[in-house]
């Protein structure tokens, strides 16, 4: 599947959203036309690593998108649409402020927020606007409240006739359909029940993301670490339960850690696996000492206050770039699952940069909506009402763009090298 083509485009069959005039015409919400040729998104964030990784796969995947680079600074704003071409431009946006968002979106077809951290976030305002202005939305949020937040606002689009995607980035975002996936050809092929869902990340330091991915890393040191054995929530540290995972190609084994990830929820809820949970790594393994140092040592109040994390992470930033350079950005998404009858299956997708796959990720995403993949309403990935069961494998074809390993649906030997698991603590 990662040999797929970018192009591979359900158009002819699917019904695409509406597009800025349909908008207009829609009345008391979004009109869903035939095609969606120079469709309008918006892109938030577009400035940044993640933003602006995804305006670049827009534009060369659909060169008639109409491509808005949405963010604070002009002199950034103007670099990344001369990177993107004539069918761009940049507008200011401040997201806190309602007026400016209201006017951001104003004829525009889809948001992509990408201006983060996500965590610690007190209100959705950009799904807000863009479900008053009827205009359809996908996030790449990777907090846990934050989701749950904006999955409150469910019964608001639907009446408003808008779709929208919460956590569509690489991961959470693509991990979930392939979770999904799994889950999905488990009970069609297997007289067994799925037990056990385990996500196993890996970065390579910031993978090239910046100040953002380190700020989003550090907030999660203080949260309790949400996960689920045999139906029941349990709670346990953050950065604990050291698992050593084997990645397969390309990356080869490497210590993970429990984290606080959204992903762990809307799974064992959408997907009804009764034992999930969620671990990330990174390099070089110091990385990993340090930020289990800050678990232990830093005040769980300090890790909570998000003007102290930024802080925290522009004394750290020069460092870290440092490390970057030397330690790449590969990076690795591996999702195992267990079925009642022994049937063990195992998805992995691999990538080099993760600055490039985070926006061929969310890109897909992107794509999935405006070609009408997505129901009115707020959805998680692995809900197939956010991306319908038939296109899953559109969107991992799309997101497994450029990856160095990429499979489905595998028995664990396939894709590994000397499976071997050593746990610490409580092992779910």
């Amino acid at each position: 599947m990662a040999g797929a083509s970018l192009h591979l485009l359900k158009s002819q069959t699917l019904l695409p959203v509406c597009c800025a005039r349909a908008k207009e015409e829609a009345g008391n919400g979004a009109r869903l036309p035939d095609k969606s040729p120079n469709a309008r998104v918006l892109v938030l964030g577009g400035t940044g690593r993640v933003g602006g990784s995804t305006a670049i796969v827009l534009s060369k995947v659909r060169p008639d998108l109409r491509i808005i680079i949405a963010g604070r600074n002009r002199e950034k704003g103007a670099s990344m649409v001369a990177k993107l071409g004539g069918n761009s431009k940049f507008t200011e946006v401040d997201i806190d402020n309602v007026a400016s968002l209201e006017a951001a979106l104003k004829d525009v077809d889809l948001v992509v927020h990408a201006a983060g951290p996500f965590q610690q976030a007190e209100k959705c305002t950009v799904l807000e606007a863009a479900i008053q202005s009827k205009t359809a939305y996908v996030d790449v949020c990777d907090d846990t409240t934050y989701a749950s937040r904006a999955k409150s606002f469910k019964n608001r689009a639907i009446a408003a006739n808008i779709p929208a995607i919460t956590t569509g980035g690489i991961y959470p975002g693509v991990s979930n359909v392939m979770a999904a996936e799994l889950v999905r050809a488990s009970r069609s092929e297997s007289k067994g029940e799925p037990e056990r869902l385990r996500f196993y990340y890996y970065t390579a330091g910031t993978g090239g993301a910046g100040p953002t991915i380190l700020a989003t890393s550090f907030l999660l040191l203080g949260e309790e670490v949400v996960a689920y054995n045999k139906g029941e929530m349990i709670k346990l540290k953050p950065y604990s339960g050291m698992l050593n995972i084997d990645f397969g190609k390309g990356i080869g084994k490497r210590d993970v850690y429990l984290l606080n990830l959204p992903e762990v929820r809307s799974a064992h809820e959408v997907l009804g696996v009764p034992t999930v949970s969620a671990r990330f790594g990174t390099a070089p393994f110091f990385w990993n000492w340090a930020m289990e140092a800050m678990t232990n040592l830093l005040p769980v109040e300090f890790l909570r206050d998000r003007s102290r994390v930024q802080e925290l992470v522009q004394q750290f930033d020069p460092v870290v770039r440092a490390v970057d350079r030397i330690s790449g950005e590969r990076v690795s998404m591996r999702v195992d699952l267990e079925c009642s009858d022994g049937r063990n299956v195992v998805g992995i997708f691999s990538h080099k940069r993760l600055s490039v796959s985070v926006g061929t990720a969310t890109a897909a995403f992107a794509l999935a909506i405006l070609e009408g993949s997505t129901q009115p309403g707020v959805w998680f990935p692995e809900e197939p009402e956010g991306i319908a069961i038939e296109d899953r494998e559109v969107l991992l074809n799309r997101a497994a763009q450029g990856t160095i390993n990429f499979a489905m649906n595998k028995p664990p030997w396939m894709i590994e090298t000397d499976p071997k698991e050593l746990g610490l603590g409580i092992y779910v």
